[in-house]
């Protein structure tokens, strides 16, 4: 006897997929990419890398590609809406919103907006694991899956000046940062980018991850290192921003379905 038939494969064609969206007009992508950054800047608060006044996540605006949204001084991550986020020129000046700017953090991130002209979002947070690995002038080391998406694509800036306010060490930072997508920045905390919010956030949440994995395993032995080969193969599968997108997703439908809020 013959058993039931197997149910057939579905077409490819009829299973979702999520891929960036592409939007019709200006105003369309302005909405998503604030829509977006009040998302990651109430999941890193959820995650715990506020740390007093801060942390920033800055959002360039698709029409004036000099001004950035960003969130409000002193506001709490868990509380940002898309109608609490303030526009800033790249001179730090409030330009759309009622809250000031974090001038010492803005300075930073507008000057590396300046020099990477891909660079839609640039996220910097004071997060524990981070703020320790910069703490001993280190980089990531390819001992993960994760952090081979780092390997040979972050730098180490390798001085500390205290809190920035100068346009001079923005620079200097942007020029070390290069066209990598992150840096430790030493005894200070971890910076990364990308060309959506999405990308940005998830270097940021998946580069911390992989801090606390590096000091767990350096703590516990010696941890052995994936050779150089596969480290840069891997990278090449996992470390373009596509895919920092695609991951993100998760993280998306999560904060935008259980705080539907943020998005007034």
């Amino acid at each position: 006897m013959h058993g039931p038939t197997p149910p057939l494969p579905l077409p490819t064609g009829r299973l979702r997929f999520a891929m960036p969206p592409m939007h019709e007009s200006v105003d369309d992508e302005r909405r998503h990419r604030k829509q977006r950054l009040a998302g990651a800047l109430r999941l890193f608060g959820r995650l715990g890398y506020e740390d007093g006044v801060s942390g920033h996540i800055t959002a360039r605006d698709p029409e004036f590609s000099d001004c950035f949204w960003v969130n409000p001084f002193g506001m709490p991550f868990r509380q940002v809406t898309v109608s609490d986020l303030v526009l800033a020129n790249r001179d730090g000046q409030v330009v759309e919103g009622g809250h000031h700017v974090n001038q010492a953090a803005f300075t930073v991130h507008a000057q590396v907006h300046a020099a990477r002209p891909d660079v839609v979002a640039v996220a910097h947070c004071h997060s524990v694991h981070g703020r320790a690995l910069a703490a001993l002038g280190d980089l990531l080391d390819p001992i993960t899956q994760e952090s081979c998406a780092f390997y040979e694509d972050h730098a180490l800036y390798d001085a500390y000046s205290g809190v920035t306010v100068d346009a001079e060490e923005g620079r200097r930072i942007a020029h070390v940062l290069g066209s990598h997508k992150a840096l430790v920045l030493r005894n200070h905390g971890l910076l990364t980018v990308g060309d959506s919010v999405d990308a940005a956030a998830w270097w940021f949440m998946t580069m911390e991850r992989s801090c606390q994995v590096q000091l767990t395993a350096k703590a516990a032995g010696r941890p052995v290192l994936i050779d150089h080969r596969q480290a840069v193969a891997t990278r090449e599968q996992l470390g373009g921003d596509l895919v920092a997108w695609i991951n993100y997703q998760p993280m998306w439908q999560d904060i935008s379905r259980s705080e539907p809020d943020l998005l007034s």
